[in-house]
């Protein structure tokens, strides 16, 4: 693949190569998938959850796309023109990737690929950070969209704002505009691959990896940018926006000094408003259709890259209002019997800790499932996961944690839900191990009574969304 400064660069002549995905339902493969498809790439994939039966409706709407599915056993790979996207995870054992192997396919990981795509468009902007980094790709793209920019976006996340019946998975935008927005991942190291024109960094915290190595990374990304758009009130973030020249600095902040500046906080059950302060201009008055102070930081996170690619902040603050968030972030499900069920994405502490922040905000119990992500993440934060859930759980609120979401693959499990249930119970909050999910959430719907929120929260499991929807109709039963 060709090569400027050791980065790779998309090629026009790649689409006449056909690209089949293996593990094409990912939500990180999904949407570029899409992107290919969108631009007229011959795409296709296989995916063990199609093979297992899960979650129809996503493959159904990739095949609405044109993107021909496989059963993940060979089956797809049949020249050695196709380029083969895999994920770093899946293993080499598994059948396209024997086949693959034997016929001498050229290979590419999804963040080889979307780095491809990200660094040949005009006007690259990436959305880096341990945690928002869905959201503010949703309200960059969106604010771009109702801009009339025409914005091809690369989520991991479906934007409501796109979603139809007929493309209920909106997690891509293909457009024919000069912006390429994505979100740019640090759990693999990928995030060095990226060349942005504007780059976001919401926050360091930790999640996947030693902090020191997140502030490395991170630091990398935001010294390529022409311009960088960084949250002060984060303070290994603020230490980074320090490294840069203040020419290519836009800092944004709440309640502090910084170049976008929200003040004026109005919190809302599921929405927010906020006066943003930008230079010497009179405050703009910000409305959100997403709530908490989180979205707040998110919001201004969004405004700055925007301004940065050259949309007025005026139009820009119009735009955002029109933002209807994204599936299975702060998602209210429905309710039943006077209990309200919201699906999350929340998986590392902060993020964690911004949903409960915001449901605290207002009176009512707190039921919460947490599914964690795997093994490995809960060995990295066992420490600071205990310490949130010690500190922001109430005191009548309950947490129940299933097993880890396992899906296939060697796993070495060294700390397990029961050793952090154990360990949330020895601070007196309350919180149970139920090793089966659907056991587990049945436990929390029986639990429940009116004036209570159940909260869903996990990651890398889209059928946690169907789930949340179960329990509601047990409730409703």
């Amino acid at each position: 693949m060709p090569l400027i400064g050791g980065l790779p660069i998309a090629e026009p002549m790649q689409h006449d190569k056909p690209y089949f995905f293996v593990g094409i339902g990912g939500s990180g493969m999904m949407p570029l998938a899409m992107i290919l498809a969108g631009q007229g790439a011959t795409v296709a994939g296989s995916d063990r959850s199609l093979d297992a039966g899960r979650l129809p409706a996503k493959f159904d709407d990739l095949e609405r796309r044109g993107i021909a599915l496989f059963a993940q056993d060979g089956s797809g790979i049949t020249s050695p023109d196709q380029i083969l996207v895999a994920s770093a995870a899946i293993e080499a054992s598994v059948p396209d990737m024997v086949r693959a192997a034997a016929l001498g396919n050229e290979r590419m990981t999804r963040a080889e690929l979307n780095a491809a795509l990200f660094n040949a468009a005009p006007q690259s902007i990436g959305v880096a950070g341990t945690s928002g980094k869905s959201t503010v790709t949703g309200m960059i793209g969106w604010i771009l969209h109702a801009c009339g920019r025409d914005p091809t976006v690369m989520n991991g996340a479906v934007m409501k704002n796109f979603a139809s019946p007929d493309a209920p998975f909106a997690s891509a935008l293909v457009g024919a505009g000069e912006a390429y927005v994505s979100e740019v991942d640090e759990s693999d190291g990928s995030i060095a691959l990226y060349r942005p024109r504007v780059a976001v960094l919401n926050n360091v915290s930790l999640d996947h990896m030693p902090m020191a190595q997140l502030i490395a990374l991170f630091g990398a990304f935001i010294a390529k940018a022409g311009t960088a758009v960084v949250n002060l009130d984060n303070g290994e973030g603020a230490a980074l926006a320090m490294t840069l020249p203040a020419d290519r600095l836009t800092s944004f902040a709440i309640e502090r000094d910084a170049d976008l500046v929200a003040r004026n906080l109005e919190q809302q059950p599921f929405g927010a408003a906020f006066d943003l302060h930008a230079g010497g201009a009179a405050p703009v008055r910000v409305t959100l259709q997403v709530p908490g102070r989180h979205n707040i930081s998110n919001a201004l996170a969004a405004l700055g890259a925007v301004q940065a690619a050259g949309v007025p902040l005026d139009a820009a603050v119009r735009a955002i209002a029109g933002f209807t968030g994204l599936k299975r972030r702060f998602e209210l499900v429905g309710e039943a019997g006077g209990v309200a069920v919201i699906d999350d994405f929340g998986h590392n502490p902060d993020k964690i800790a911004a949903t409960l922040d915001t449901l605290h905000a207002f009176p009512g119990r707190l039921l919460l499932l947490f599914q964690p992500h795997g093994y490995g993440p809960l060995k990295v934060m066992r420490g600071e996961l205990v310490a949130m859930f010690a500190s922001k759980l109430g005191a009548d609120d309950l947490l129940v944690l299933p097993d880890p979401v396992y899906q296939g693959g060697t796993v070495t499990r060294e700390v397990t839900s029961a050793d952090i249930v154990a360990d949330v119970a020895a601070t007196g909050r309350r919180a149970l191990h139920i090793p089966d999910r659907e056991a587990a959430a049945a436990h929390l719907a029986a639990q429940a009574r009116a004036g209570d929120r159940i909260v869903i929260m996990g990651a890398r499991d889209d059928t946690l969304s169907l789930l949340a929807q179960d329990m509601i109709d047990q409730m409703s039963g």
